[in-house]
């Protein structure tokens, strides 16, 4: 049925009207639409993440932060003032702005269950009622080695604790 053919039937009753108006403008956008294949998927991206993260602003890391960060990872960092670090200041720039942007991204009013602001969910997928059984620990059988009776294969040991030679500076 056409939009004109169905407007001069649906005019005797404000109710009718209402209801397919509502539906149509509802999917309407004031954007031209994108071309598309056969399967309606767009031939073209219509959005980039580069282009949603350009409304944030860019946060900025002192040099100091991409030091601490370096010896929190274990990690030797790169020189100050050259091309590597400069590379990869702006990078973990990025990479800041994108986690505050999925911080505040809206969820339109969308429920995350019981859990409590900042808890993470459990997005497992059980039937309700049942979960995920506690493994019981195996019985101890003689002849296995475990706790501190590893001890004895360590090369160096002292007042009962592994002794391990390591390259990190201070």
């Amino acid at each position: 049925m056409s939009i004109s053919l169905a407007k001069k039937y649906f005019t005797s009753s404000r109710q009718c009207l209402r209801g397919p108006l509502r539906l149509r403008n509802r999917w309407q956008s004031s954007k031209a639409t994108a071309s598309t294949d056969t399967f309606g998927i767009p031939l073209k991206p219509t959005w980039s993440v580069n282009e949603l993260l350009s409304s944030y602003p860019t946060p900025t890391i002192t040099t100091a932060t991409l030091n601490h960060l370096h010896k929190l990872s274990a990690l030797t960092p790169p020189a100050e003032g050259t091309q590597e670090h400069a590379s990869l200041k702006r990078e973990m720039e990025e990479l800041v702005r994108l986690v505050e942007a999925v911080k505040l991204a809206d969820l339109g009013g969308a429920s995350i269950g019981s859990s409590l602001e900042g808890e993470i969910p459990d997005s497992r997928i059980w039937a309700e009622g049942s979960g995920v059984q506690p493994v019981l620990a195996q019985a101890h059988v003689p002849g296995d080695v475990g706790g501190s009776d590893l001890l004895q294969f360590a090369a160096r040991t002292s007042d009962n604790l592994y002794i391990v030679d390591a390259d990190r500076r201070k």
